[in-house]
């Protein structure tokens, strides 16, 4: 079973799930198509099995990180880096993971839409727990919504990076993080003046 999802997970990161086919995985295993069959199902099932790893590595990489943090721009930097150190370090469960070719609908997609969820999820529960008590339910829908975008940026920006390695992958999540730290830091820092009954400032 490891050998078969193994070679499995290698061709789809290299071909993509659209251009990989049951025949070349059997081929690589050395069994027949049918036994592959009998045990997966299906190439979709197959990939959810080789995405289910990958995810998960992702999922415990930034839940560590991030879980070791004690305020909110710790966690932010902590869940950048997490993230662009295990697409530096396994670029082929990243592939699997984030793969354009896989289909807009049906397990798949909702798979990977849970993942996603899960990271977003853990930023934005680590940023809020962080927050003092008396901002955390005011800010919960900018974070969460903070938390979305990040994601976002972070998968677009690890494209470009695989594309070009311009940079390294240690400076395109210093970049992401310059970018966004900014507003996170003006959120979630108490202000130093607050409005008078009256309309003017007081200490």
């Amino acid at each position: 079973m490891e050998q078969t999802l193994g070679a499995a997970h290698e061709l789809f990161a290299e071909r993509g799930y659209a251009a990989a086919t049951m025949d070349e995985i059997a081929a690589a295993v050395g069994v027949t198509k049918p036994l592959l069959y009998n045990y997966f199902g299906n190439k979709e099932r197959l990939y959810i099995a080789c995405m289910e790893r990958a995810g998960d590595a992702l999922i415990a990489m930034v839940a560590e990180t991030v879980g070791k943090t004690e305020n909110p721009g710790d966690a932010l930097r902590a869940g950048v880096h997490a993230f662009f150190s295990f697409l530096d370090t396994d670029r082929a469960a990243w592939a699997v993971l984030f793969d354009e070719t896989l289909p807009r609908g049906g397990e798949i997609s909702d798979r990977v839409a849970a993942y996603r969820g899960q990271i977003a999820e853990l930023v934005s529960g680590s940023l809020l727990a962080q927050l003092p008590d008396r901002t955390r339910d005011a800010a919960r829908v900018e974070v969460e919504a903070l938390s979305t975008a990040l994601l976002g940026a972070a998968e677009a920006l690890a494209r470009w990076w695989l594309r070009t390695e311009a940079i390294s992958a240690e400076d395109a999540a210093g970049l992401l993080i310059s970018t966004v730290e900014p507003g996170l830091r003006e959120r979630s820092t108490p202000t130093s003046t607050s409005k008078s009954p009256q309309g003017g400032n007081t200490p």
